[in-house]
């Protein structure tokens, strides 16, 4: 390369290298061209994330659209003509009266909740019967091998008047079956009606019955739990016949075929019912006991089956009683009908067997009732009721009195016929020298003790009484706080063994209090008997009764104790006053006067001398047959 050609190169690279040195941008225009570098930038990344994410909606779109398809399929197929129901959102209606609050729920088209206006817990909380956590009732529809539960179905639910609710499915071929519910006012008396339009076209025609079942968890209402759980049971009523109940103190199960026409899940006080207009086709029953959860006390569960036909606009119809098991009210559901369709509700409340409860709705509950509108202090209608009571039977107490007064003024006697036929072997002699006195003399041992048996019904039937007695539910009176339920002056938290199951964790003052009356009662009784003094041993049995009164009666109602330990007082009164008024010298004159007259003798006192007699007879026919072995 020749010197002229390299000059040339040097003169071009100079060339360039100024032109670009005088054309180099600003540091401001190096700025703005990176800003507009960096916009451009982030306008493709936006756009390739538009791209992507409309691409990801796409394809989501597309799985809905599949999914969904799926979803109805599989409806489809498990419900058959009720998928399009089988989806939904609960929806709540309330009905109330002003006896009851009740909700219902579109999920299964049930009653959900019931709660009543008038009473509440021993605690002041409001008195709920059950809600949907613990309350569950349903029916079963049964079409192309498809088993369909009413509780996984979506009503529609409309509220026709203040009184009124319809739930309502709507079936994907256009049939329709609705449950009306109707509340009237001041009812405790819920009116539950099936209507519907078409069923016949998706159950099968030979359709007969439709499966029902209803089951609960019993809750605790009552602040003595041990009584509260031995006062609630599962009770049933059949067709035309009885009432009756599984056990209240174990778990237990029946299954009946033959027509029941009401259900009920009985608290000690409150109960809720269904009741068949027409019938159900027996049941399978069972109830078990809950151990160890205070807000409840046990498990029942109904399964059942009623009249149906699908054809039929009107189908059938039942009553769901939720209230107090006041016995006047249920009674009052009987009124007009004929034996045979009477409903026998009042049989919620156990007032003992019939003599029993004989006495008590005859004579206790109506006197109870009388008084109770007019005095609002319960201790006082007790008190009130236990003298009428009381005055009703004083003449048997009276007589009962003057038949221990005749043995007691004939003692000194019946010791001389002991002294003069002493020792085992002048036993008959001695028997029948002394009910030779009594004959003469005009007394009957068992005239004291015929008083006293007829005096037991009405003790026991004051027994069956008070804890069933809703009336007395949160009364107080003096100490007591509820005289449905013990009254503690003292209580502890420590289990202990033996005592805590059967006695309680408390002591109750009533109860206490009749303990003491009854000892004392005992002893007033004791000292006046006339064979008092030949039975020691009776004597430490006597007094051994009242201390077991006291462990039984430490969990019962207070208002029980109460009546009892009235009732002891006013006959330690009655005694007193009797023998302030009878003269025993003059009754001892008029015996000795009888057994210097011929007496005929009583039926039974023949009968007694005649049955002495074949006995002596006997012992004697023995003596022999031993004398000959011998």
């Amino acid at each position: 390369m020749d010197k002229n050609t390299i000059i040339g190169f040097l003169l071009i690279a100079a060339l360039l290298f100024g032109y670009s040195w005088l054309n180099q941008p600003s540091q401001e225009e190096i700025e703005q061209a990176k800003k507009y570098n960096d916009s451009i930038a982030l306008v493709q990344q936006e756009m390739l994330q538009a791209i992507a994410e409309a691409e990801a909606i796409k394809a989501q779109t597309e799985n809905v659209v599949t999914d969904s398809a799926m979803v109805d399929a599989q409806l489809k197929a498990e419900f058959g003509e009720f998928s399009s129901v089988a989806q939904g959102v609960d929806s709540i209606i309330t009905l109330s009266n002003n006896l009851v609050d009740l909700q219902f729920n579109s999920k299964g088209g049930v009653l959900s909740k019931a709660t009543l206006k008038e009473y509440s817990r021993y605690d002041s909380l409001p008195l709920v019967l059950f809600d949907e956590s613990d309350n569950n009732y349903g029916i079963i529809f049964k079409t192309q091998g498809r088993v369909v539960d009413s509780n996984d179905l979506y009503f529609s639910a409309e509220k026709n008047s203040d009184s009124t609710v319809v739930m309502s499915l709507a079936t994907d071929n256009g049939a329709n079956f609705a449950v009306k519910y109707t509340l009237p006012s001041d009812s405790y008396m819920l009116k539950m009606e099936i209507e519907q339009e078409g069923m016949n076209n998706v159950l099968p025609k030979n359709t007969a019955h439709l499966d029902f079942y209803w089951n609960q968890k019993l809750r605790s209402q009552e602040k003595g739990r041990m009584f509260e759980e031995r006062n609630s049971a599962l009770y049933y009523k059949f067709v035309g016949s009885d009432v009756d109940y599984l056990s209240e103190t174990d778990d237990d199960k029946e299954t009946f075929n033959t027509g029941i026409k009401w259900l009920g899940f009985k608290n000690q006080f409150f109960s809720s019912a269904f009741i068949a207009d027409h019938k159900f086709n027996g049941a399978e029953m069972t109830s078990s006991i809950i151990e160890g959860d205070s807000a409840y006390l046990k498990n029942f569960d109904v399964k059942t089956s009623f009249d149906y036909n699908p054809a039929n606009a009107q189908g059938p119809s039942f009553r769901i009683f939720l209230g107090p098991n006041l016995y006047p009210l249920l009674k009052s559901y009987d009124k007009g009908l004929d034996d045979a369709e009477q409903l026998d509700l009042d049989r919620l409340i156990p007032l003992g067997i019939s003599l029993f409860r004989w006495i008590n709705t005859i004579l206790v509950i109506p006197v109870f009732t009388f008084l109770g509108g007019f005095i609002s202090n319960y201790g006082i209608i007790i008190l009130l009721l236990t003298i009428i009571i009381k005055l009703i039977l004083l003449p048997l107490t009276y007589k009962s009195y003057m038949s221990t007064a005749k043995m007691r003024v004939l003692r000194p006697q019946v010791e001389e016929i002991n002294k003069k036929y002493p020792g085992n072997e002048k036993a008959m002699e001695r028997q029948r020298a002394t009910m030779d006195l009594y004959s003469k003399a005009g007394a009957n041992p068992m005239s004291g003790c015929l008083p006293m048996l007829l005096q037991m019904p009405i003790l026991i039937a004051m027994f069956a009484f008070f804890p069933s007695s809703i009336e007395l539910r949160g009364e107080p009176f003096l100490w007591a706080e509820d005289l449905s339920s013990y009254d503690s002056i003292f209580s502890w938290d420590m289990y202990i063994p033996l005592i805590t199951p059967f006695f309680g964790n408390h002591i109750s003052l009533f109860c206490l209090l009749m303990t003491i009356t009854n000892i004392i009662y005992t002893k007033i009784n004791m000292d006046s008997q006339a064979t008092g003094s030949q039975m020691p041993g009776m004597k430490a049995m006597m007094y051994l009764m009242p201390l077991m009164f006291l462990v039984f009666f430490n969990n019962y109602a207070s208002g029980l104790s109460y009546y009892y330990f009235v009732s002891l007082l006013i006959t330690i009164l009655q005694t007193y006053a009797f023998r302030k008024l009878i003269n025993e010298e003059k009754v001892l004159a008029k015996l000795k006067e009888n057994q210097k007259k011929p007496r005929k003798k009583s039926g039974f006192m023949a009968r007694l001398e005649e049955a002495q007699k074949r006995q002596e007879a006997l012992m004697r026919e023995r003596a022999k047959q031993q004398a000959k072995r011998r």
